[in-house]
């Protein structure tokens, strides 16, 4: 194992001396600001253990603001992923201390949205959720606003017309940038089919619409098939699919617009059709990176979590600062495309 960080270790790193170190680690002496937060970065760039002392002593005379995250699944790699970034993202803050609250939600009702936001609100100062769009969820977001908690939707737009804002993918141009995929990659026309987590995510009815869009504008060739819901589960997804190949031998692409993408590409793979279906999935996963390896995968669409975090941090901190008026109502992130060749 590789021995921990040393002291000595992390003065190298920062450029400054040992004795400088000490200083900032024990607050016995005052250390120029430009100082500090160098040894704050080199801290975090080689694991130093003491980071959050460090951090303590460099933004101890910044304000200090709690922040509440709610993610779908906790056992889904990609909400793991998000919510380290997150943390990632709240220690990187430079102009307040950040204080993240993390949960994760496996239920998808009115009153599993309504309560879990009801209990983020009472501990934290903004909001970022992502969530379904329920009429219980926007009558919730209306009393975060009347109580002064900005409320950020993350992925997926809900409450549009009071929440704070919205930061994520530009869902239609995902749902067409799938279909050109298929279309390109296809040896034939033929049926096409996609999947939905659910008609309540905004985002999905949103790539849903881009993608038949794309094939009723430029793949007239093609046949969508009707949307299958899938619950952004892999077991559905894996049987829907299996049912798909068996019942559609012509069927030339599929694309999973939410979660669940491992039943997909399990089923495909199983059933032999890897390399003969255009498979699209969202999200850059050990799954897909493996599924893109073999060739069961064609394409997938990634959300740029470092850069979503870094933003959605700032914008939460903007909106308690400055107030709702100085931050956008929309942000929207270019999205990675990953291809067997580039993994």
């Amino acid at each position: 194992m590789a021995a921990r960080p040393t002291i000595t270790d992390l003065a190298k790193a920062a450029g400054v001396s040992v004795a400088t170190v000490d200083r900032v680690l024990n607050g016995r002496h005052k250390v120029r600001e430009e100082t500090a937060r160098r040894v704050y970065d080199a801290a975090n760039a080689i694991g130093y253990h003491a980071i959050g002392l460090i951090r303590q002593r460099v933004f101890e005379d910044l304000p200090q603001y709690r922040l509440g995250f709610s993610f779908q699944r906790p056992s889904q790699a990609f909400y793991q992923n998000f919510a380290r970034e997150i943390e990632i993202a709240c220690n990187a803050c430079t102009t307040a201390r950040i204080i993240p609250q993390i949960d994760f939600i496996n239920a998808q009702t009115p009153a599993a949205m309504t309560e879990m936001l009801r209990q983020l609100s009472a501990r934290n100062q903004a909001l970022a959720v992502v969530a379904p769009d329920y009429p219980a969820t926007t009558t919730m977001a209306e009393e975060l606003k009347n109580r002064g908690i900005p409320l950020f939707c993350l992925l997926s737009d809900f409450a549009m017309d009071v929440r704070q804002g919205y930061i994520g993918l530009n869902n239609m141009k995902v749902g067409r940038t799938a279909a050109w995929m298929i279309a390109r990659g296809a040896k034939r026309p033929g049926k096409v089919a996609i999947f939905v987590g659910s008609h309540r995510f905004h985002g999905h009815e949103l790539r849903e619409m881009g993608f038949r869009s794309f094939f009723r504008e430029k793949g007239q060739d093609f046949e969508v098939l009707d949307t299958l819901v899938n619950l952004d589960t892999s077991e559905i997804t894996h049987e829907a699919t299996a049912n798909l190949l068996a019942q559609h031998p012509d069927l030339v692409g599929l694309y999973v617009a939410g979660g669940g993408m491992e039943g997909a590409i399990s089923a495909i793979r199983e059933e032999g059709f890897a390399g003969k279906v255009q498979l699209i999935v969202n999200e850059l996963t050990p799954e897909s990176k493996a599924g893109l390896a073999d060739d069961t995968v064609t394409m997938a669409i990634n959300t740029p979590l470092p850069a979503l975090c870094r933003e959605l941090v700032s914008l939460m901190v903007g909106a308690i600062e400055k107030g709702p008026s100085a931050v956008p109502g929309q942000t929207f992130l270019p999205f990675d495309i990953f291809l067997p060749e580039n993994i």
